[in-house]
């Protein structure tokens, strides 16, 4: 069915969606880190079922894997209502979107990923169902075109984004309630850890666990990856349970240093230290010269560089900083000194 393509075509070829289905938490209460925007919604919700009204619209930004997804899913079970999952891509058409908000019940969630690709036309369709909850659908061409209003179930909007400032002004001013996810700290990355290890029936060590929490660039879906990675080599090479050994030599062997760091990022850091001199580089050129894309260097590997201070943006661009020569052994300019 259409609606299936619409609201499935985000999940496919994506081989960890079960897993880490499995390790997601259910409840605000079972939901670890972010603090702030947890006890922010837990008001939000609970004030929304006093009034017996929907939870108002909800903008969740931030870089990837930080749990924008669970976080959505988790209102939907807190609010006691059902939740739809689609993707900006998704919605090609306004009539994409047009079915999937006649399709929606009372209180029900629309969950948008990626809400900042969803195009012109798509968007001037969403404005009166934010707004008003109604529907201007057009039928006909030219001169006998008319314009039908159909009144839609009062829903909750939920859109995640990694790009904020890519969001136009009049979709962004219709989010009542608006959150910057942020990258986690060591410690909550390591209840996640031992919290998903316990869920996968794997004995894990406190060292162990506190081990991938260093090396997860303050991303809940890493840490999750790396501890299935780690179990493997648990289960070839040793007994089945994780203790510290096993897990610093899995990580070795999958090159991924004491800071996280893996191959792009160190390839990254060489390109800006080796190739450019330690001069300023433009996002263009850098993304060029490794071969990735700028949006996956922008949204994926930078937000960590620049926050453990490897890296800077200035005005005439990326800047290595001494932090990141020294991790890679290489001598600092006087000039950056």
């Amino acid at each position: 069915m259409e609606e299936e393509r619409i609201l499935t075509s985000r999940l496919e070829n994506q081989g960890e969606e079960t897993f880490e289905n499995s390790l997601r938490p259910k409840t605000l209460k079972e939901y670890i880190g972010q603090d702030k925007v947890k006890e922010n919604m837990k008001i939000y919700i609970e004030a929304a079922k006093k009034r017996n009204e929907p939870l108002d619209h909800v903008l969740l930004y931030g870089p990837p894997g930080l749990g924008k997804t669970t976080l959505s899913n988790i209102i939907s079970n807190e609010m006691n209502s059902n939740i739809k999952i689609t993707s900006g891509p998704a919605i090609e058409k306004p009539g994409d979107l047009a079915s999937l908000l006649t399709n929606l019940s009372e209180f029900d969630v629309l969950f948008i990923d990626e809400i900042h690709r969803l195009s012109k036309s798509v968007e001037e369709i969403l404005y009166p169902a934010l707004e008003d909850y109604t529907l201007d659908i057009v039928i006909g061409k030219g001169p006998s075109a008319k314009s039908i209003r159909l009144d839609l179930p009062k829903f909750t909007l939920i859109g995640a984004t990694t790009k904020a400032g890519s969001l136009t002004t009049p979709l962004r001013d219709r989010f009542g309630i608006v959150h910057r996810l942020e990258l986690y700290s060591i410690e909550h990355l390591t209840t996640i850890v031992k919290r998903s290890s316990k869920i996968l029936g794997v004995e894990i060590e406190e060292a162990a666990a506190v081990e991938i929490a260093r090396r997860s660039r303050g991303t809940p879906r890493i840490a999750n990856r790396l501890l299935k990675r780690v179990r493997d080599y648990a289960i070839v090479l040793g007994d089945g349970n994780i203790d510290l050994k096993i897990t610093k030599h899995a990580l070795n062997k999958l090159e991924i240093d004491e800071l996280g760091l893996d191959e792009i990022d160190r390839k990254i850091l060489d390109t800006m230290i080796i190739q450019y001199s330690g001069r300023p580089v433009g996002i263009e050129a850098l993304a060029v010269s490794i071969g990735e894309e700028i949006d996956t260097i922008e949204d994926v590997y930078e937000p960590y560089l620049i926050q453990i201070g490897f890296i800077a943006r200035t005005l005439r661009g990326r800047k290595a900083l001494p932090p990141a020569y020294r991790h890679l052994g290489y001598d600092v300019p006087e000039e950056n000194i």
